[in-house]
This record gives structure tokens, sequence and C-alpha cells, in this order.
């Protein structure tokens, strides 16, 4: 087995290279995985804000909450964090949550009491 050459390197001798067609490929790359996850967690961290306002508003599970979430955004044919960010920005339930969780049948029809 042939020991493989780290490619922030150059040549193995210890000093990166910032001109090299592989080094520039590798940081394009590792900017774009970056970028990725930062989204991802951004997303991320607003759906679980509104699955706790809804837990919270309606005395639900955490995967309750995270069911309507989800059966509201393909209703409504929209990202599930675009609906969460409603949710997380208003006092009041959109009525497209209402409606999710009374065709799943969670809450007994959640009322809205914000």
């Amino acid at each position: 087995m042939t020991p493989q050459a780290d490619p922030t390197t150059n040549g193995g001798n210890g000093t990166a290279t910032l001109d090299g067609s592989p080094l520039v490929a590798l940081l394009q790359l590792l900017a774009e995985r970056n970028r990725q996850l930062e989204t991802a967690l951004q997303t991320r961290i607003v759906i679980e804000q509104a699955k706790g306002v809804l837990i919270e508003r309606y005395s639900l599970e955490p995967q309750q909450a995270f069911d309507i979430l989800q059966r509201a955004s393909r209703s409504q044919r929209r990202r599930i964090h675009e609906v969460a960010a409603e949710i997380v920005a208003s006092r009041e339930t959109p009525a497209a949550i209402l409606k999710a969780a009374a065709s799943l049948r969670i809450g007994g029809a959640l009322r809205d009491s914000a």
C-alpha cells in the first residue's frame, strides 16, 4: 500500500501552497461544504424552535409537532423550514398548521389559544 500525500502540503515537505490546482480545488470544496452545513444548521434550528412553540402551545409530544410541520409543509408544497419560520415569527398559529393537526387527528383538532 502506498502512503498518500497530504493534499494541503507541497510534496509532503510541510509547506502549504495556494497556487496548486489540487489545493485550490480542495479549498473550494471545503468552502462549499461549510456553506451547506451552515445552511443545514440554521434550517434545523428554526425547525426545532417551531416544534418547541407547538409543544408549548398545545402540549404535544415532539414527534407530533414534527408530524404537523411535515404535513403542513407537504400540503402547501413548501419547505419545512419555511413553514417553521412562519410559526416562530407569529404569536398566532398559521391556518395550515391547524389544518394539518386536524388531518392527523392530533390534539383533538388544535384550538388556537395564542
